[in-house]
């Protein structure tokens, strides 16, 4: 069993990340689970849609290796050019 010494705290929107799952962006499908943040792998455009919108909202010319500090329902194929997506969680 693997120790966790952070077991005994709350999670919170503030706290790192406890679980990582990969992204396909996929239009009119809503990720798995609401996330933190998306890690983005490969550098591009990102269509999402935050947890509280309605409509999509694009990330221009997002860098290779940056995180995306956004609450995300959702990643759109239609608009996102970036690849190797996480999202966090």
């Amino acid at each position: 069993m693997t120790n966790d010494p952070f077991a005994q705290f709350a999670q919170s929107p503030v706290a790192p990340a406890e679980y990582c799952f990969a992204i396909t962006p996929a239009d009119a499908v809503d990720l798995p689970r609401v996330t933190k943040a998306l890690y983005v792998g490969e550098g591009g455009d990102v269509m999402l849609v935050p947890v509280d919108n309605d409509a999509p909202i694009l990330f221009r010319n997002v860098p290779t290796g940056s995180i995306l500090d956004v609450r995300t329902r959702s990643v759109s194929a239609t608009g996102t050019t970036a690849g190797d997506i996480v999202g966090l969680s």
